[in-house]
């Protein structure tokens, strides 16, 4: 029997609502609040995004997907083109080389590799920044980042884990 245009409609719309998802968090870190310092401290919510989905549904957010989530980062901040799409894709290459061992372990476990590679992927873009713009800024700003990002890390992966439970299932 052919699929109905709303069963199809349905399909599509449950592989693309991790894509969806993660924009919606990156336009949430990018909203200009009238706190003074708090850009700069945002998590970094398309990281957390690229790294739980390249665990669990790697087949709904693939290389491309994480392009066009750098690239809107990019553009929503104002950072330099490019920069954001190639911390994302080198975090969503690693994840993909030990995506069975991430899957498989527990919560804390792929939370402690979460950390070691968000630390290299800010290392990352902290040293790319500085490459672009001819000089290295002060770290402080990313050492914060990072350490916010890491710390919203598990509600966001318990929101995730909720969505992927109710729409992917």
């Amino acid at each position: 029997m052919t699929p109905t245009i709303w069963t199809r409609l349905d399909l599509l719309a449950r592989h693309l609502f991790p894509f969806g998802l993660s924009v919606l968090l990156i336009m949430t870190g990018a909203i200009h609040l009238p706190v003074p310092d708090l850009s700069p401290i945002m998590p970094s919510f398309g990281l957390i995004a690229v790294y739980y989905w390249a665990i669990h549904r790697p087949d709904l957010v693939p290389s491309w997907a994480v392009f066009v989530l750098g690239l809107f980062q990019d553009l929503l901040t104002g950072g330099p083109l490019g920069l954001t799409i190639i911390v994302l894709l080198a975090l969503w290459a690693a994840v993909g080389t030990q995506r069975r061992l991430l899957a498989t372990g527990s919560f804390v476990f792929a939370w402690a590799v979460f950390v070691a590679m968000a630390a290299a992927a800010f290392l990352l873009m902290w040293l790319l920044h500085g490459l672009v713009i001819g000089t290295m800024s002060e770290p402080h700003p990313a050492i914060f980042q990072y350490l916010t990002t890491v710390a919203v890390y598990p509600c966001c992966a318990w929101l995730f884990a909720r969505a992927q439970r109710a729409v992917l299932h």
